[in-house]
């Protein structure tokens, strides 16, 4: 530790405090500082243009609910391990080291999910991250990554930077909420904090604490539907992928589209090294899309266009009965001169990386659940078994699906008779 305190200002918790050498070098590496040049909520920002927040502030937050949780549990004499209060730290603060630009709305095109980069990245002998926490202890990094990875034999670790109520959703919803501006996102952050407590493999909620608990998950479930499956910030992430899928298209034909970044092309086909790819950020993307909205490929020059000057596909609630129609839909859009394989996309809430939770009878087990502790008897009880109004969001949980389409295939009016039959 040292005297030599350092403090960021943030609108979500106040200050952020550092107080050890090591989560300082730590958050002055290149792999860290990158976060800066990636959006928290990628494409979010066409329907909230307050969300544009970074990854790098949503890390150095999580850092922060990891501390004042320590912080807590001693304050309440319980039985915290405190060897391992470096590490839950560290973990906190690199959860986030290994996203890809734009964050999760890469993650289908790429085929690869950023907790595998993270663990790449801090197990990687020449990256900074990975030298800081070499040159701090011998085998750091492995501890790191595997709590990163689920897989630290201590659950009680794993689960604060991994759980239904962990330090990463407590962050982001209610950062993800002052960005956006939207209210009904935050909850009472501090007094969840005073509720948790460690029990033995996990943390457990004070039974007192349930109403709390309760704002919170209501919070992330309005949070949810508003923000993360708005149709407009579906739109943009469709429209985002659409470009880099037609992109790799023309890579693979050896067609290639101006080449912006030595490191893009082998990004788009997944042959992509580790340096290469911490090359790359949001102004990539955005410079290869200036570029390419004047290329001679008129499917791409025109994604890149609309995607430029947020000329969105429209959406359609598409439901399972209208499946059978879509390949007249396909049609339509085949009829306006368009490709059906790029302008006529069906997305679904399974394809969303953000969620709100429905119970351990819905998705057993018990990673998958919020725990109440009864100080008095001893008892523990799952959250959706005690709580009404998380037991009427997971009884009305149904998957939702929307078509995607330009405007001017949705004002057509034969659209209109395809899917009213």
């Amino acid at each position: 530790m040292t005297e030599d305190e350092k403090v960021f200002k943030d609108p979500v918790h106040g200050y952020i405090y550092v107080h050890d050498p090591l989560i300082w070098d730590l958050i002055n590496t290149r792999e860290m500082q990158r976060l800066r040049r990636i959006r928290q909520l990628g494409t979010t920002y066409f329907a909230y243009p307050g969300g544009d927040h970074s990854r790098f502030s949503h890390s150095l937050g999580v850092y922060e609910v990891i501390r004042q949780m320590i912080q807590a549990f001693d304050r309440n004499n319980y039985d915290w391990p405190h060897q391992y209060d470096r590490l839950a730290m560290i973990s906190a603060l690199l959860h986030d080291v290994g996203h890809a630009p734009f964050s999760h709305a890469l993650e289908k095109v790429m085929g690869t999910r950023h907790e595998n980069w993270s663990v790449t990245i801090i197990g990687h002998p020449e990256s900074e991250v990975h030298q800081v926490l070499e040159a701090a202890e011998p085998g750091l990094s492995g501890q790191v990554a595997d709590v990163i990875q689920k897989t630290f034999p201590n659950r009680l670790v794993v689960s604060m930077i991994s759980g239904q109520l962990d330090a990463d959703r407590l962050d982001y919803l209610m950062r993800d909420s002052i960005a956006t501006g939207v209210d009904y996102g935050t909850f009472d952050l501090a007094r969840i904090i005073r509720v948790l407590r460690p029990l033995e493999d996990r943390l457990v909620v004070r039974r007192s604490g349930i109403h709390t608990v309760e704002a919170y998950l209501l919070a992330r479930y309005f949070m949810y539907w508003q923000v993360y499956f708005h149709p407009v910030s579906r739109a943009g992430e469709v429209l985002l992928r659409t470009v880099l899928e037609r992109a790799r298209e023309l890579v693979r034909r050896a067609r290639a589209p101006f080449e912006t970044h030595p490191a893009l092309f082998p990004f788009l086909i997944g042959k992509v090294n580790m340096e290469q790819y911490l090359s790359l950020d949001d102004a990539s993307l955005f410079n290869a899309f200036s570029v390419w909205q004047d290329d001679e490929d008129p499917v791409l020059s025109d994604l890149a266009r609309r995607f430029l000057d947020r000329r969105l596909f429209k959406e359609y609630p598409w439901t399972p009965a209208l499946d059978g129609r879509l390949g007249d839909v396909r049609q339509l859009v085949a009829a306006h001169a368009l490709d059906p394989n790029y302008y006529c996309i069906v997305d679904e809430t399974g394809t969303v990386y953000y969620d709100y939770y429905l119970g351990s009878q819905r998705e057993p087990g018990p990673e998958n659940a919020i725990w109440l502790y009864d100080q008095a008897t001893g008892v523990l009880s799952e959250m959706s078994g005690q709580s009404l109004p998380i037991q009427a969001i997971a009884e009305e949980h149904r998957p939702v699906r929307r078509l995607y389409v330009p405007a001017e295939v949705l004002a057509d009016e034969r659209f209109g008779k395809i899917v009213e039959g």
